[in-house]
C-alpha cells in the first residue's frame, strides 16, 4: 500500500518514483494572475509565440492589483486581456471575480491532480488532495508551451491531526504550530500527506490555511488526503465526487501529530512567519490596522469569525477585510456578516490580494503596526519598512481591530 504522495505519482506515471527521481509529467491545471501573467505571456513571446498546449487547463485571474491602483498595472492587465482574448480561453476572471487560489479550490482543483501556478502559494489547492506547487514564470511559460514539466519526486511525510479544536482555534493555528516545530522552509523536499482523525472537526477552510502557509514550511506540496469533508466540499461545490480508490499506508520519512485540543491561538511576530508566539505572550501590544481576508484567510468561516467578534462594538483600529472571492462575499452578504463588520466600521471589498503584498487598500505607513490574517510578514510585506506585521486568525485579528491592541480574542466567545 503506497502513501498518499507516492498514489498521486503512480496515478500519472503508472509508478512512484523514488525521492530525488526527476519524473516528466503532463499537468492537470495551470494558473497565473495579473502580476505573473505578464511574466509568463513575455516569456512565451521569447519563445517563438503565445500559445498553449490545452487552454481548458489553463486558469487567469486578476487578483493582486485588482483593480488596478497604478497606470502601470492597468496596462499590464490590458496586455494579458488580449492574449486572453486571442486565445480564446475561458477559465478568465477579471476584476473583482477572487484570488486565483481560492478559485482555484472552489472551481478546478481535484483529488489526485497535478496543479501548477505561477505563485507561491499555489499550494492551497492540495486542501482537496491535489499535488499542488508554485513556480517561477518561465517554467509555467514553457509548461504550457510544452504541455509538461519535470519535477523531482519528494520525500513523503505524515501528519496526523487528531480530535478537535478549542474555540477560537482555527487552521491557521495549526500551520503556526508547525512552524515552530519545523520552521521556516524546514520541510523542504517533503511532500506532506494529513490525515485527519475526525474529519467534520476540521472543514475545507481550516485545510486550505495550512496548506496554503505550508509553502512558508517549505514543502513541495501539503495534501489533505481526500475524506468526507473533502466529498462533501466537492458535492457542494462541483456536483460530484471523483473515485478515488486508496488505503492509507506506505513508508514515511517523518511523522508528526497535530493534537488540536491542546492548541490555543498563536501569533508569528514580526518579522518571520516561525516566530510564533501565543497571543497571551504579546497581548496589549498596540495595532494601527487590522486585515482580515487574503488566499490564507479570506474565506466565509474567518469572516464569520470576524463578525462574532466585531458585533461587540465599533473597531479602534483601521480595519481591512476582504472576502477571497466574490462567491465568498456573496456569502457573508446574504449571512449579514458584511453589515456587521461595516457597522463596526471595517472597510469590505473583495476579491483582491491588496494590502497582503502592500499593494493597495490599505499600505501599511512609517513605524505602523498590523494583525494580519495573511501568510507572510517579512519586512516591508505590507509597506513601509519599518512598519511590523503579526500574523494570526480570524478571531484574534477582529480583537485586535476591536481593542486597537493584541487580546486573547477567547474572552469575546
Amino acid at each position: 500500500m503506497p502513501t498518499w504522495t507516492e498514489h498521486v505519482f503512480a496515478r500519472k506515471l503508472g509508478r512512484a518514483p523514488a525521492p530525488g527521481e526527476v519524473v516528466e509529467l503532463v499537468p492537470d491545471l495551470v494558473g497565473f494572475h495579473d502580476l505573473t501573467g505578464y511574466h509568463v505571456l513575455e516569456m512565451m513571446e521569447k519563445m517563438g509565440g503565445v500559445d498553449v498546449f490545452d487552454k481548458d487547463r489553463l486558469v487567469v485571474a486578476f487578483d493582486h492589483l485588482s483593480p488596478a491602483p497604478t497606470v502601470r498595472a492597468a496596462e499590464i492587465q490590458v496586455y494579458i486581456r488580449r492574449h486572453v482574448r486571442s486565445l480564446g480561453l475561458r477559465n478568465f476572471h477579471d476584476v473583482g471575480e477572487g484570488i486565483m487560489h481560492q478559485l482555484i479550490l472552489e472551481r478546478y482543483a481535484l483529488p489526485a491532480q497535478f496543479v501548477f501556478g505561477a505563485d507561491s502559494h499555489t499550494n492551497m489547492a492540495g486542501a482537496v488532495g491535489a499535488f499542488a506547487q508554485g513556480m517561477g514564470a518561465s517554467d509555467i511559460a514553457a509548461m504550457l508551451k510544452l504541455g509538461r514539466t519535470w519535477l523531482v519526486a519528494p520525500q513523503p511525510m505524515k501528519v496526523e491531526i487528531r480530535g478537535e479544536p478549542p474555540r477560537a482555534v482555527t487552521g491557521k493555528d495549526v500551520v503556526l504550530h508547525l512552524l515552530s516545530i519545523y520552521k521556516a522552509e524546514g520541510l523542504n523536499g517533503y511532500s506532506v500527506d494529513v490525515y485527519v482523525e475526525r474529519p467534520s472537526a476540521f472543514p475545507m477552510d481550516y485545510r486550505a490555511t495550512v496548506s496554503n502557509m505550508s509553502t512558508e514550511l517549505g514543502a513541495d506540496a501539503l495534501m489533505f488526503v481526500p475524506d468526507s469533508e473533502t466529498a462533501a466540499f466537492l458535492e457542494k461545490t462541483r456536483g460530484a465526487v471523483p473515485r478515488i480508490d486508496f488505503t492509507q499506508g506506505g513508508k514515511y520519512a517523518d511523522e508528526y501529530t497535530v493534537e488540536l485540543g491542546r492548541l490555543e491561538p498563536l501569533v508569528a511576530a514580526p518579522h518571520s512567519v516561525d516566530n510564533v508566539k501565543a497571543v497571551a505572550e504579546v497581548e496589549g501590544v498596540e495595532v494601527d490596522q487590522v486585515f482580515i481576508g487574503s488566499c490564507t484567510n479570506g474565506r466565509l468561516s474567518d469572516i464569520e469569525a470576524a463578525a462574532r467578534v466585531l458585533k461587540r462594538g465599533r473597531a479602534k483600529a483601521r480595519c481591512i477585510a476582504i472576502p477571497a472571492s466574490y462567491s465568498v462575499f456573496r456569502q457573508a452578504l446574504e449571512a449579514g456578516y458584511v453589515d456587521v463588520l461595516t457597522k463596526a466600521g471595517c472597510v469590505v471589498t473583495y476579491g483582491t490580494c491588496g494590502p497582503c503584498i502592500g499593494g493597495h487598500f490599505g499600505v501599511l505607513g512609517p513605524g505602523e503596526v498590523a494583525v494580519s490574517t495573511s501568510n507572510r510578514n517579512f519586512v516591508g510585506r505590507m509597506g513601509a519598512n519599518d512598519s511590523k506585521v503579526y500574523l494570526a486568525n480570524a478571531y484574534t485579528a477582529a480583537a485586535a481591530a476591536l481593542e486597537g491592541r493584541i487580546v486573547d480574542p477567547r474572552k469575546y466567545l
